[in-house]
């Protein structure tokens, strides 16, 4: 035959879609075009394509050779397309036969993977992502991958995943000389709490812990304010230590994210954590770039993202920030097309109360040298409708007599409060207090009389939104569910309205 066509896919961020490769080998002088809008990494392929083919002991025809990477609108980048390409060549130009002489059903099977100049196959990059594309647009295909990558893909349920070292051996299964393998689930990192900072190691900031807790217990954000010094960094990094592991399904959203950042073990039931610098770009944070890639905000999806020096990131950044906070994912768009990325995380924010720190944090040898005006304008550096994005606000002050404290309590009893918690408001309503909203806002978090007393008071007094009051009824809710009350009561109210102060509303 002079026409094959075989399957592929390519990734517009961390959407994937299907690509047929077209491979057409005619009479003419000696060429070898690739067609369908491919990037330079896509072009290069020729030349890998020709060194792979001979040094595999085959041959590479003398024709007129046209790779189209269909659809021709879809722009299409890296390496992935070497496998199918090269072995579109040995078909159409009929080098391939089954044990019967004939052409070898190719109709189900989709390829992926760099090839080297010897013939050998590199991971492809994304491999989850394009696993989980290929059991849902075809439950009976069958991926080809490098064995690192097929490891990777083989975790998807349903799907048959095969592992081929390299070109040689792709021939091979298809001849039926030597089937090839099924890949094996690659293994996980273990989600090892003793591994995690321990609460302990927090002495006194009695009220900082508890607000910590209720933080892991209902996946609301938090927002630590202190002078330099006084434990915020190091209570937003204990954190983790109190989350439950990632669910199988879970862990599949995130790696499907880091795959395409490689920024974590290709399977890991740990919840990530992501903690940028403060001079990170607004593209660093949500994603961007002319191929769309997942900023911080994606990576730390289903896990904790802390900003510390909240007030020193671009303001830009931080407003970018508000729409994933309230809907969970974020949108890309480029003019090539949109891409979105997944967003569920929980933020943790720390800052000073002023550029020197020392604003309204009385100490012996050290006073504020900020001027009014100075402080002003550092808060308000952070918007309101970020801040009023933000369940809870805690302040930290210091506490001199923190060395004779006691240690304080260790994370794993903590952590057991915070799953007995969750496990609540998983069976109750099927998600997180955090997330509660409308309907389901009002059927499980209505408070009792002495409660709708204390939230009408505060949003007169105040003049709080109707954005800042619902925050106030979700966190309310938690504080129920670690008290293992199935009703929302007025002390549950009052703990959770002095959690939002005045200026945040």
């Amino acid at each position: 035959m002079s026409l094959a066509v075989l399957s592929s896919r390519t990734l517009f961020g961390l959407q994937v879609r299907p690509v047929q490769v077209e491979v057409h080998v005619g009479c003419g002088l000696p060429s070898f075009s690739i067609v369908g809008l491919p990037g330079a990494g896509v072009r290069e392929s020729r030349e890998r394509v020709r060194s792979a083919l001979l040094s595999s002991g085959f041959e590479f025809p003398a024709g007129r050779i046209t790779a189209n990477l269909a659809p021709a609108d879809l722009p299409k980048d890296s390496g992935r397309f070497d496998l199918p390409i090269a072995l579109g060549v040995l078909l159409a130009s009929g080098q391939i036969a089954d044990a019967r002489g004939q052409v070898p059903e190719v109709r189900h099977y989709v390829l992926a993977g760099e090839l080297s100049l010897t013939g050998s196959i590199m991971p492809a990059d994304a491999a989850l992502a394009i696993a989980l594309s290929v059991a849902r647009d075809d439950p009976q295909a069958i991926l080809i991958m490098a064995p690192a990558a097929a490891g990777v893909a083989a975790r998807v349920p349903g799907l048959r995943v095969l592992s081929a070292g390299g070109l040689s051996e792709v021939v091979a299964h298809f001849t039926d000389r030597a089937m090839l393998p099924s890949a094996t689930p690659a293994g996980h990192e273990p989600a090892d709490e003793a591994s995690a900072p321990c609460l302990s190691d927090v002495r006194g900031q009695s009220a900082a812990r508890r607000a910590l807790e209720l933080a892991a217990a209902g996946g609301h954000g938090l927002l630590l304010s202190g002078c330099p010094g006084v434990g915020k960094s190091m209570l937003a990094r204990r954190l983790p230590g109190l989350l439950p592991p990632l669910t199988p399904e879970q862990a599949l959203e995130v790696a499907a994210v880091h795959g395409l950042a490689r920024s974590r073990p290709a399977w890991s039931r740990v919840p990530p954590f992501r903690a940028p610098h403060h001079g990170a770009s607004m593209p660093a944070l949500v994603g961007g770039g002319a191929r769309p890639r997942p900023g911080e905000i994606s990576l730390a999806h289903h896990g904790v993202l802390f900003l510390d020096e909240l007030p020193e990131f671009g303001r830009q950044a931080l407003e970018a920030l508000r729409e994933p906070l309230e809907t969970g994912h974020v949108t890309v768009a480029r003019a090539a097309g949109s891409c979105t990325f997944p967003a569920r995380f929980q933020l943790v924010a720390a800052m000073n109360p002023c550029p020197c720190g020392w604003h309204g944090h009385p100490h012996p040898r050290r006073d504020c040298r900020c001027s009014r005006e100075t402080v002003a304008r550092y808060r308000a550096r952070i918007s309101g409708p970020l801040l009023d994005r933000i369940d809870l606000h805690v302040g930290l002050s210091v506490e001199s007599a923190w060395l004779e404290a006691p240690p304080g309590e260790p994370s794993a009893p903590v952590r057991a409060r915070v799953l007995a918690a969750r496990d609540r408001q998983l069976s109750r309503q099927g998600c997180l207090n955090a997330e509660l909203d409308g309907v389901f806002l009002d059927r499980h978090s209505e408070p009792d009389a002495g409660g709708r007393a204390l939230l009408a008071r505060a949003v007169a007094t105040w003049g709080w939104s109707a954005r800042a009051a619902r925050r106030s009824l979700r966190v309310a809710r938690t504080l129920a569910d670690l008290d293992g009350c199935d009703r929302v009561e007025a002390a549950h109210m009052a703990q959770a309205i002095q959690y939002r102060p005045e200026e945040s509303a």
